[in-house]
């Protein structure tokens, strides 16, 4: 059994930073990605004699659903998810509070994606992954994705573009 956690916690270090930045690219919490990935690390652990094929692909679904039903469960509360943690490179309060003012209006356009689209974008563009990759991961075709991520962009279009017109 020892050697069963030592061999699940050398997995966890492997695939972590990945993980972490698609549940934060989800969710825009730094607190709730880590919340996901403990969650979602111990029911790996309780279901690993499910793995059938890539352990890496079948751990990212378990990420990439418990990142889903965290925004189901955020719309049909309606609490904020904003959280910035990151110091900040800009040199005045005024930019400050402009690039403030733009993350809070990505993050709301990006919450009003349905999450196909939203999961789509933040892999593709956030997390700079192939379309190869990603169908891999999400067991769809390249073409399918390459549609969720142009509709992404879109719909992110039509959302900002009154503001930033």
């Amino acid at each position: 059994m020892a050697g069963d956690r030592d061999a699940f916690g050398i997995l966890i270090e492997r695939y972590s930073d990945v993980l972490f930045r698609h549940a934060y690219g989800m969710t825009g919490s730094a607190d709730v990605a880590e919340d996901i990935l403990q969650v979602s690390f111990i029911k790996a652990f309780h279901h690993l004699g499910e793995v059938r094929g890539r352990f890496d692909a079948w751990v990212f679904r378990i990420v990439a659903n418990g990142c889903k039903d965290w925004l189901k469960n955020i719309r049909r509360t309606h609490l904020s998810y904003e959280e910035d943690d990151q110091p900040s490179g800009y040199e005045t309060p005024e930019e400050e509070l402009d690039r403030g003012e733009m993350r809070r209006d990505l993050d709301r356009a990006l919450a009003a994606l349905p999450d196909s689209l939203r999961e789509a974008f933040v892999m593709k563009h956030v997390e700079g992954r192939s379309y190869e990759e990603m169908a891999d991961l999400l067991d769809a075709t390249v073409g399918a994705l390459k549609m969720r991520v142009h509709r992404a962009r879109e719909a992110l279009q039509k959302l900002l573009e009154d503001r930033y017109a």
